[in-house]
């Protein structure tokens, strides 16, 4: 059975089996933020194994806005079970997710050669406004009004 559900703090290990979290610099800061209530993570879940994920945040830095303005961070899916519609399943979730949560806009970046997430955002309604580099390269910054 595949279902999306809200990840449970006590799982957050699983997460493993989507990214590898020994690699992954926001690891801890991730937790982090599960655990103080500012980020709230959905699996998809096939037969129970973690197969993808996403998160909405609310609060990060001028990606958003209190009430107004949410982020989506760490739209995933595990390398085998790509290009099946499993983010796009993850994505439609989390826009209506942030929609019921009173949200009116939804702000994402996106690493500028990542084309298939590019194209996903894009084909859903998401706008660059903002080109943007940090440590780890080219990005943009994209918005959708909800």
């Amino acid at each position: 059975m595949n279902e999306i559900v809200k990840l449970n703090i006590a799982d957050y290990s699983k997460c493993n089996n989507i990214w590898d979290m020994k690699k992954c610099p926001f690891t801890d800061d991730f937790y982090e933020e599960i655990k103080a209530g500012n980020r709230m993570v959905y699996i998809y879940k096939m037969d129970d194994a973690f197969i993808g994920e996403g998160a909405l945040v609310l609060e990060k830095d001028e990606y958003t806005i209190p009430n107004q303005r949410v982020y989506l961070s760490r739209l995933i899916v595990k390398k085998e079970y790509q290009n099946q519609g499993i983010g796009t399943q993850i994505l439609d979730y989390l826009l209506q997710k942030a929609l019921d949560m009173g949200y009116s806009e939804i702000t994402i970046g996106v690493d500028c050669d990542n084309k298939n997430a590019v194209h996903l955002y894009t084909k859903k309604g998401f706008e660059v406004y903002e080109k943007a580099k940090d440590e780890y390269g080219d990005y943009f910054k994209m918005i959708k009004k909800l």
